[in-house]
């Protein structure tokens, strides 16, 4: 059974932050704004938080001082566990807002989908120009200053990169396999807004997934937002089943004061 402290540690390693730094309690995370889970608070650590809100507070203003630093607001990657309870109410006191409620889901090597379409899927170690660019055409935020982080972010864990193209060679869908500690995490899986419904998305994960259990993977998560249900109908046809889930917590933006 996979352990939720173990998958936490998988997450982190999947996704790396181009700047990080561990307290021993929590993980501080930043990418220059850069996607949300590289520019939060992993709470590696909760064992003793329901004894100590007060320490709670403390570390909480340490982390907000290392984000103003940086000009990053201070956001939390909370999982749905009890060990949250006590950070959870810390944030609630404090006005947080929470943001992008995300499910987990995971599967084993039992019964993987066979790829169809008769299509060949392209795979390399390294995201090509073409998979970033339909990628990016999806999920992206920001221009090429904020792609050129994200790439750093991709690379920062080994991982296989997929994608598969139409009937006249254009890109359909990208998708990333990272290869962490045993186990393959899909990311980055997208279609290109005029490839949807056509089984591109299908064949890529199928791809993903036969690879992943060539290499001699334990088994496979993914994380999908809980508002995409068309995704998520796609992952359970895969085999995959739901885990858990976790959601954002930002702090309220704190306007100075005008000299009005």
């Amino acid at each position: 059974m996979l352990e939720q402290a173990f998958l936490e540690t998988l997450m982190d390693k999947a996704w790396p932050a181009v700047e990080r730094e561990d307290t021993g309690e929590w993980v501080l995370r930043a990418s220059e704004g850069v996607t949300q889970r590289a520019n939060s608070v992993w709470p590696r650590n909760l064992s003793g938080a329901a004894d100590g809100v007060p320490e709670l507070a403390g570390s909480l203003r340490s982390a907000s001082d290392w984000y103003r630093r940086r000009r990053l607001p201070l956001i939390f990657q909370v999982f749905d566990d009890p060990r949250s309870a006590a950070l959870n109410a810390v944030l609630d006191g404090q006005r947080f807002t929470k943001q992008s409620e995300t499910r987990i889901m995971v599967r084993g090597l039992e019964g993987l989908p066979v790829p169809a379409g008769g299509r060949n899927v392209e795979l390399s170690d390294d995201p090509s120009a073409e998979w970033l660019s339909v990628w990016w055409s999806v999920d992206g935020r920001g221009g090429a200053a904020e792609l050129a982080v994200a790439r750093r972010i991709l690379l920062g864990c080994p991982a296989l990169y997929a994608l598969v193209r139409d009937d006249d060679g254009v890109p359909a869908a990208v998708g990333r396999l990272a290869l962490v500690d045993g186990w393959g995490g899909i990311y980055g899986m997208a279609t290109s807004a005029t490839h949807r419904r056509r089984g591109y998305g299908s064949q890529v994960l199928a791809a993903l997934l036969e690879n992943g259990a060539r290499r001699g993977l334990e088994g496979f998560w993914l994380l999908v937002t809980s508002a995409n249900y068309g995704a998520q109908s796609l992952y359970a046809q895969a085999g995959f089943t739901n885990y858990g889930s976790y959601l954002y917590r930002q702090a309220p933006i704190r306007r100075a004061l005008s000299g009005c």
